[in-house]
């Protein structure tokens, strides 16, 4: 990265010594000035058009050959071709890395959340307000990962699907993301009612399943309406061939704040208080045991942050700092914390697995309802399996209805 800026302020310098050398040796002052505007218009209609800084005006083949007057300087032909030569080295890389991650991600993340669904629904029929909570976590991912096959072919070719589905798709993310950590938060602060304001929350079971609904569906409304800008300004541009994409720089500064202001710094602040007073108390009481199930809600918590942080704080800076366009290395960062992002998707899947035994329990049913069971060669472990839940359970009442007690 301090490669990049190097070179890109000898670039600037070099355009600068030139253009002061033409003014020391021309008489016709007012044709240099119609260059420098001429220059300056094309900067500015680079980053309304592609988004990138202007910077890459001057190392773009198709601007330079109007200015012939710079091709027997051998630094700057370097410097062009350099340039040149890493852009499309990343643009490679993008090709194949980007589109081969959506699929693994939208195979994993497409069979995982429809079994956690099925399991969700029809086993364990939403029993506790956790249950209503977590469900609604599979499919937002779902129809996450529904969108991912056309970004893997737009990848590979081009953007074909029209606007109205540019910005559909476009908003998609943002909801998921948004979705994701507002219904987090109200499971966080739904176990810090259970855990400090226990008597209460035993008591008032129905209606706290009845508001948790209502919330659920605030939470899309909500979620729908903060995702605007993007959609907003989603639209398809023809560079070399069709993007679908929206423009950081027309969502203002302070509307980008205020999104991941509410939308995450708030959340997260929420939960970190709420989990340091739920910590404090089970530990004061030696309660842990009776409360499994938040190893599971930590871990779906830890995975989403892990995975979210660093992809959104990377597209906060590329809103506020388009100079950052000019380093391919951010390039390769942006695409490698999308990545990681979108991996979220096909992992709670994973830990509801590993972690859960009820989930466990739930899965082998399903699997012996639809006759898969005697292939597989598992009805002794499923028997056995099932025999261990049964014995658990009876011995660990406390908050027996959440499919995800460990």
């Amino acid at each position: 990265m301090d490669s990049d800026l190097k070179d890109g302020s000898r670039g600037w310098v070099f355009y600068s010594n030139q253009l002061r050398a033409l003014k020391k040796c021309s008489a016709e002052t007012n044709h240099i000035t119609k260059v420098e505007a001429d220059l300056a218009s094309r900067a500015s209609s680079s980053v309304e058009q592609t988004g990138k800084a202007p910077l890459l005006v001057f190392i773009r083949t198709d601007t330079m050959a109007e200015y012939d007057h710079y091709e027997d300087d051998e630094f700057f032909n370097s410097f062009n071709d350099s340039s040149q030569k890493e852009h499309q080295d990343f643009l490679q890389f993008s090709k194949v890395f980007l589109p081969c991650m959506y699929l693994v991600v939208f195979v994993c993340g497409l069979v995982g959340n429809s079994l956690v669904l099925v399991i969700s629904i029809f086993y364990h029929k939403l029993q506790s307000l956790t249950d209503v909570f977590l469900v609604n976590l599979p499919l937002a991912d779902l129809v996450f990962v529904c969108t991912l096959p056309f970004w893997a072919y737009a990848g590979i070719h081009e953007w074909i699907f029209g606007q109205v589905m540019c910005k559909t798709l476009l908003g998609v993310y943002t909801i998921n993301f948004y979705t994701s950590m507002l219904i987090l938060t109200c499971i966080t602060v739904d176990r810090f009612i259970v855990v400090v304001k226990a008597t209460k929350a035993y008591n008032q079971q129905a209606k706290r399943m009845t508001w948790g609904k209502v919330i659920c569906l605030l939470i899309w409304v909500i979620s729908l309406l903060v995702s605007l800008p993007q959609i907003i300004y989603g639209n398809v541009f023809n560079l070399d061939k069709l993007i679908c994409r929206y423009h950081d720089e027309e969502i203002s500064t302070v509307v980008l704040a205020t999104q991941m202001t509410l939308g995450f710094f708030l959340p997260l602040l929420t939960m970190i208080v709420c989990y340091s007073v739920i910590i404090k108390t089970l530990l004061h009481a030696g309660g842990f045991q009776k409360h499994r199930s938040l190893k599971i809600i930590f871990l779906v918590m830890a995975v989403f942050l892990l995975t979210q942080t660093p992809f959104n704080l990377v597209k906060l800076i590329r809103s506020t700092h388009w100079e950052y366009y000019a380093m391919t290395s951010f390039h390769y960062t942006i695409i490698v914390t999308e990545a990681i992002a979108y991996l979220r998707a096909c992992l709670n899947p994973v830990l509801y697995a590993f972690v859960s035994l009820k989930f466990r329990k739930n899965f082998w049913k399903l699997v012996k309802d639809i006759g898969c069971l005697p292939y597989l060669g598992v009805s002794h472990q499923w028997k056995s399996s099932e025999d261990n839940s049964k014995t658990f359970s009876a011995s660990h009442n406390v908050e027996a209805t959440s499919m995800f007690q460990l």
